[in-house]
């Protein structure tokens, strides 16, 4: 008996970590958030998620603790550091109610996006660290359509885990989805030959530059007359959109 259970014992120790449990977010994005017609595109329910849903919200983002290897294929790092900003972002804000908008959480001396916000592939994270030195070196500009920081002005949260086997056509809906929001995302003023675009475009500039710059890859996701007029005309006067930091919330 004693043997059988130290081979128990020693199976289960050496068992791989489940990982990031992308079916609970699937479902805890189903059940509490929801689209809208507003600027926020997506609401997130964070009453529910302290609430009635704590314990499965403290599941998953227990479940980031195992992440990727840092040789895993690019896809897969990618999607999951995508989910870690998003599911870290409203877990900032679940645990620090009420407040206004997540800004709100930080202090002068330290801001928001640098205090901890959780344990992530191993290691204890912040937002900044995530979007910073993880996901901006990996030359992907498409990320500042996914990742979403709690408020109106950020593109919507995408009802659904980012999957590293669907991941490209993901960024793609999610750019085409914030660009089309002439409230935070794209508006095109023909008459007056000015493009207003997301301060996001400005405040990220360089990492558009592979893609030809930001109006060029705006271009490229914009909605069809928006694109075809970028076509056929000189290119636009650009002015930046106000960004409103209010948290997304339900």
């Amino acid at each position: 008996m004693l043997r059988v259970a130290v081979v128990i014992a020693a199976a289960l120790w050496s068992a791989p970590a489940a990982g990031f449990d992308a079916a609970l977010y699937a479902r805890l994005l189903g059940e509490h958030t929801r689209e809208v017609a507003d600027i926020a595109g997506t609401r997130v329910d964070y009453a529910a998620l302290r609430g009635a849903a704590a314990a499965d919200w403290r599941r998953l983002v227990a479940s980031l603790a195992e992440g990727p290897a840092a040789d895993a294929p690019r896809a897969e790092r990618l999607a999951f550091w995508i989910n870690a900003y998003n599911v870290l972002a409203i877990d900032m804000v679940v645990r620090n109610a009420p407040r206004r908008s997540i800004r709100d959480i930080g202090s002068p001396l330290r801001s928001v996006w640098k205090r901890p916000a959780g344990l992530a592939a191993g290691r204890r994270v912040s937002l900044h660290e995530i979007e910073h030195d993880i996901l901006r070196p990996m030359g992907e500009p498409r990320i500042h359509a996914a990742i979403v920081c709690a408020s109106l002005s950020c593109p919507p949260l995408l009802r659904a885990p980012y999957r590293a086997d669907s991941l490209a056509a993901q960024l793609d809906a999610s750019v085409r989805r914030w660009l089309a929001d002439p409230r935070k995302g794209m508006r095109l003023a023909r008459a007056q030959g000015v493009l207003h675009l997301s301060v996001i475009f400005r405040w990220f500039r360089e990492d558009f530059e592979s893609e030809g710059g930001a109006l060029a890859f705006a271009q490229r996701f914009a909605p069809g007359e928006t694109a075809e007029w970028l076509a056929a005309h000189p290119p636009p006067r650009i002015r930046w959109l106000d960004y409103d930091w209010s948290l997304n919330r339900l």
